[in-house]
């Protein structure tokens, strides 16, 4: 599907008033696509799309939490009411967390599930039947923490692994149907100011800037996404450790255990 056409595809993203969803807002609808934008701060998605209506008119934002069935829904139908089909799913919706496991306040696990797991089947359940009218896509943004469990981010390591779980399921469920599904394991990217983390003790916390070499830029990302989409590939691993992760956790798990527990400091260095 190399030769593949956003013109007039409609594409929902959740988590698109900032970071890696509203770069890819930006760059599919300047392939043509038609936006619709989700979050739950309202200023964001204003901005979000003021600015994809300088590319084009076809986008509109539906401020709903994804985390909750209703919120799911009602991004799906103001979709369908708004431009008739879904073409194009992108789960991007997701938070992160710091601290081990004995320090955790269970109130944790739960907001990181209810925001990275929830938060993705609630919207993905009712685009289902559109999708199968479009045989369009469902992509999912995890992480390379869903590859293996690291250190400092158990809940954030779990609710990613469950969307290869849920991955997997669909794309054999709607094998039939030609629904094309895509797992994107995403690498440490760059964030945008404001942005928050959930620590031990269940409160926010605002993410320092990452400026180093090795921080992705959300440009490359999306376009990484867009890729998969076109080629209607299953997985795509990004960054060069994290391919080797890849290809090296499921053949020698115990090696890397061991690299990750000689290299702990620089684990821990990251949760502050």
């Amino acid at each position: 599907m190399s030769t593949y056409d956003f013109k007039g595809k409609v594409a929902v993203i959740t988590g698109s008033g900032r970071g890696i969803g509203r770069e890819l807002a930006n760059q599919l609808a300047s392939r043509g696509a038609f936006i619709v934008l989700n979050g739950r701060n309202i200023e964001r998605l204003n901005e979000a799309e003021k600015e994809i209506k300088s590319i084009h008119e076809n986008v509109i934002s539906v401020c709903a939490d994804v985390s909750l069935p209703e919120g799911g829904k009602a991004l799906i139908d103001e979709a369908i009411q708004h431009f008739g089909k879904i073409d194009i799913l992108i789960n991007n919706v997701g938070v992160s967390m710091r601290g081990n496991v004995a320090d955790l306040n269970p109130v944790v696990f739960k907001t990181i599930f209810d925001s990275n797991v929830l938060g993705v089947a609630n919207p993905t359940i009712p685009a289902i039947p559109y999708l199968r009218e479009s045989q369009g896509s469902i992509v999912f943004i995890s992480s390379l923490a869903g590859i293996r469990g690291l250190p400092g981010t158990s809940a954030y390591s779990a609710s990613k692994m469950a969307l290869r779980a849920l991955a997997e399921s669909i794309r054999i469920e709607e094998h039939r149907n030609n629904i094309h599904v895509g797992l994107i394991y995403v690498g440490i990217t760059e964030i945008d100011a404001g942005k928050e983390t959930i620590e031990a003790d269940g409160s926010a916390r605002v993410l320092k800037t990452r400026d180093n070499k090795d921080v992705k830029s959300k440009e490359s990302v999306a376009l990484a996404v867009i890729k998969n989409i076109t080629k209607r590939k299953f997985i795509t691993v990004l960054t060069p450790l994290g391919k080797l992760n890849a290809f090296l956790q499921p053949r020698f798990p115990m090696m890397v255990e061991k690299l990750i527990i000689k290299n702990i400091k620089k684990f821990e260095a990251r949760m502050h």
